[in-house]
């Protein structure tokens, strides 16, 4: 039997009518249903695709929110093994992910030991949660000459970044919204930013002021700040 294809399905940020018309065929004909699990049962990618994959089997794929790199590299080379074996009996296989999978992704260290064992495996591109944000905003992410940083906030200090002459862009603020607006308010950048939390979801806010965001912000909080206006 001919081996199956891996697919990494962007699904948007909440929205499930920001799906491409792309990942809707992909999941549709997907054989088997890839679903990362935090272990906390929360899994927001599938309650955005769930009207198009009816019906179809799920495997549950570990994602644990850790960062003991040993520990990380055991569970990615697991996951991949299991999806290789579902490969090997002519599955397609359809890995949904959050956003965008190149932008911080649990999906591309899946895709690239897949990729190295020899299988076929393909990226299907979905809507990130930063475009998506400045729309809710209402605002363009950057126009003319200016530049876009985009950072993990949540990962290290992230006051090197402020050095850069570019509009910025915070994701999963969440757990850092009190230090990172002491940080820009300490820059004199703290006006020129806003916040969207949980963007395209039932409980999505919009604050076009950030230093009026609320403290209990979630883990998908993202924050624009604009340099030079909006």
């Amino acid at each position: 039997m001919n081996r199956g294809i891996l697919y990494g399905v962007g699904v948007g940020p909440g929205d499930p009518e920001l799906l491409t018309l792309k990942a809707r065929r992909i999941l549709t004909e997907a054989d088997v249903i890839a679903v990362p699990d935090k272990g906390a049962g929360e899994k927001t990618a599938l309650g955005i695709v769930g009207a198009y994959i009816q019906g179809k089997p799920l495997h549950s794929c570990a994602a644990p929110m850790i960062r003991d790199q040993a520990e990380l590299d055991r569970v990615r080379d697991r996951t991949a093994a299991e999806l290789c074996a579902l490969l090997d009996q002519g599955k397609t296989v359809a890995f949904i992910t959050l956003g965008d999978p190149s932008v911080y992704s649990t999906y591309m260290y899946i895709h690239r030991r897949v990729l190295a064992a020899g299988y076929e495996a393909r990226v299907i591109p979905g809507v990130p949660s930063f475009c998506a944000a400045a729309a809710a905003l209402g605002d363009g992410l950057c126009d003319g000459s200016d530049r876009l940083l985009i950072v993990p906030a949540s990962h290290r200090d992230v006051s090197d970044c402020l050095e850069v002459d570019a509009n910025l862009v915070f994701m999963k603020a969440g757990r850092e919204i009190g230090a990172l607006r002491a940080t820009l308010a300490d820059r004199g950048l703290l006006e020129g930013a806003s916040m969207v939390e949980n963007c395209g979801m039932e409980t999505e806010r919009v604050c076009p002021r950030f230093a009026d965001a609320p403290e209990d912000s979630g883990y998908f909080s993202l924050v624009v700040v604009k340099r030079h206006g909006t």
